[in-house]
């Protein structure tokens, strides 16, 4: 095995991809201008943490097979400009996911929503049903140490798609690179407006991912997304539409509905959910897995981290407390329907933080309008430091209410803010949505705990 470098290790998909090559047998060293947690820990744990911090262009020679490059990097890196001039490999994330993975049987989760619970649900029943893959995906499963793994053997490398760009020297969408035999579709919502300038540019990039499926694939789509089912309708393979799979919700349980009759208890709730089961049945169906075998490994499946996750339960005061990473308007709907369905008789409390450049931007802000109508108390955590960070034009809190169509709007600024105004809510009987990218400037579960 050869000589990798990172620049940019620090990134959640970057640092696992330094630790998926370092456990495959390859010399890994990276750098970073700043690295946290858990990157931090994971990378030391593994002998793989920089010595410090910054950029070390002296240290790249031309015994280094190939360098690799994080989209947090900028374009004048002094390392990337070194690989260049040594005429050294160097290679995206994404692009390199698919050079480890050329001669398996990709199977690439795309869309706006949805696509981190279904590349978690499919990875699930694999390893329940005992078939080896490769992966990668953007959070942390039940069962899995990493959300990278590379290896030699595996028939299968499974991919959660993002659309987001490549790397800071080719601007293109991360799922135009990996060329799926399977690929998914399972929604579209307009987001990333900073790159995506127009809705029409941001279908784009779904029909180009769309023309990238190898000769014999196929495409697993949402049939009830107008957009879906439109790209869906010009594609060049073969295609398979999916909706929510039956179920009844009964005493606060879920069950689907099985086509025998039967009923299955799951440990996921909301329609979106029901959605993405069928969405990871269609694809693993395409690759061997009967009905049989996935209902029983999908009974077991708990969800990935901040997917709708439940933070706590205290039965004394009958709250339960809820973190999900919802950020754009579709996303943000979804979640908030799915505690509303689930919980009906409790008082229901979303917080939401806008954190990605277009939930901060003025000209996107509008796109929330009644995102939020489902809930009893809706809470806006609005940084006037991450503002600053991504370079835009601070907003009144009344521009936020407007934008949200929610005149009883509150919006707060800090965690202080934050804490003090929950105080005023009710703290019995509550089911609580605390949705985000980011963390509510530190906001940790035992500082919500001293509330709920």
């Amino acid at each position: 095995m050869g000589k990798v470098h990172f620049i940019a290790v620090g990134g959640s998909a970057m640092h696992n991809l330094a630790i998926a090559l370092h456990r495959k047998g390859y010399e890994v060293t990276g750098s970073d201008d700043e690295i946290f947690e858990p990157s931090l820990s994971r990378l030391k744990a593994e002998g793989i943490l920089p010595d410090a911090l910054g950029w070390h262009p002296e240290k790249l020679d031309d015994s280094y097979e190939s360098v690799i490059l994080g989209m947090h990097a900028r374009s004048d890196n002094p390392e990337l400009i070194r690989a260049q001039q040594l005429g050294l490999k160097i290679y995206s994330y994404p692009e390199y996911l698919y050079e480890q993975s050329r001669d398996k049987t990709r199977i690439v989760i795309g869309g706006s929503h949805g696509k981190t619970t279904i590349t978690s649900m499919i990875l699930h029943v694999m390893k329940h049903c005992g078939i080896d893959t490769d992966f990668m995906v953007g959070a942390q499963i039940e069962g899995f140490d990493v959300m990278v793994k590379l290896s030699k053997n595996a028939k299968y490398m499974v991919i959660e798609g993002d659309e987001y760009l490549t790397s800071p020297i080719d601007r293109v969408p991360k799922f135009h690179k990996y060329f799926p035999n399977i690929a998914v579709i399972s929604g579209i919502g307009w987001d990333h407006v900073n790159v995506f300038p127009t809705f029409d540019n941001y279908c784009e990039q779904f029909r180009i991912f769309v023309s990238t499926i190898g000769d014999g694939g196929c495409l697993i789509y949402d049939k009830s997304d107008i957009e879906a089912d439109k790209i869906a309708a010009c594609a060049k393979v073969d295609t398979y539409g999916y909706d929510k799979h039956d179920f009844v919700v009964e005493n606060g349980d879920v069950y689907l509905v099985l086509k025998n009759g039967k009923r299955l208890k799951v440990n996921v709730f909301g329609e979106h959910n029901m959605k993405n089961i069928n969405a990871a049945k269609a694809v693993c169906n395409k690759i061997g897995i009967d009905d049989d075998a996935f209902y029983e490994a999908i009974a077991s499946f708990k969800g990935a981290a901040r997917r709708l996750e439940l933070l706590f339960e205290d039965k004394k005061s009958n709250n339960l407390i809820f973190r999900d990473f919802a950020h754009a308007p579709s996303k943000l709907v979804a979640t908030v329907k799915a505690l509303r369905e689930q919980y009906s008789e409790k008082h229901l409390l979303v917080v939401f933080e806008l954190h990605t450049y277009s939930s901060l931007s003025e000209v996107f802000i509008d796109h929330y309008a009644h995102c939020l109508d489902d809930s009893d108390s809706a809470i806006v955590f609005y940084d006037p430091h991450a503002v600053a960070v991504k370079k835009l034009e601070l907003m009144t809190d009344d521009r936020i209410k407007q934008g949200f169509g929610r005149p009883d709007l509150k919006v707060v600024h800090s965690k202080d803010e934050l804490m003090t105004l929950l105080k005023e809510y009710p703290t019995e009987n509550v089911v609580g949505g605390f949705l985000s990218s980011g963390d509510f400037n530190g906001l940790k579960k035992e500082d919500l705990q001293t509330l709920y």
